[in-house]
C-alpha cells in the first residue's frame, strides 16, 4: 500500500509545472552582456542582474518568445541599450524554460549611471 501511495505522489509531483514555485516581478537595473537571436521560437538575453525574483535556476539569462506581443519592441530596446549603454530591468513572469532561463514580459530602461 505504501508503495502505491509513493507512486501516486511521485506522478503528481512530475505533473506539476516547473514554474509552480517561481515568482513574478522586476529585476534590478543591469547592463546587457549578450543578446542572442535564435532559430528557435525565442531570443535570449544575458543581463548582469543582482536580483531576479523568478526562482529559475539561471539568475542572469532570460528569454522571450518571438510571437509575444511587444517582443520586437523589447528586442529593439535591448539592441539600443547595447549601443547606448542604457541599463535595463526586466519583468519576469515566473515561468522557467528547460535551460532554467526566466521568461520576461516587459523591459524598462534607465540612463547610464543610474
Amino acid at each position: 500500500m505504501n508503495r502505491c501511495i509513493a507512486v501516486i505522489l511521485g506522478l503528481c509531483a512530475l505533473s506539476m509545472p516547473p514554474a509552480a514555485l517561481a515568482e513574478a516581478g522586476w529585476t534590478d537595473h543591469a547592463s546587457v552582456i549578450e543578446l542572442v537571436p535564435t532559430a528557435k521560437h525565442y531570443y535570449e538575453v544575458h543581463l548582469e542582474v543582482g536580483s531576479n525574483p523568478s526562482g529559475c535556476r539561471d539568475k542572469s539569462w532570460f528569454y522571450l518568445n518571438y510571437d509575444t506581443p511587444g517582443a520586437s519592441k523589447m528586442f529593439d530596446l535591448f539592441v539600443e541599450s547595447i549601443k547606448s549603454r542604457l541599463r535595463l530591468r526586466v519583468y519576469v513572469t515566473g515561468v522557467c524554460n528547460l535551460n532554467g532561463y526566466s521568461e520576461i514580459s516587459a523591459v524598462g530602461a534607465s540612463p547610464p549611471g543610474r
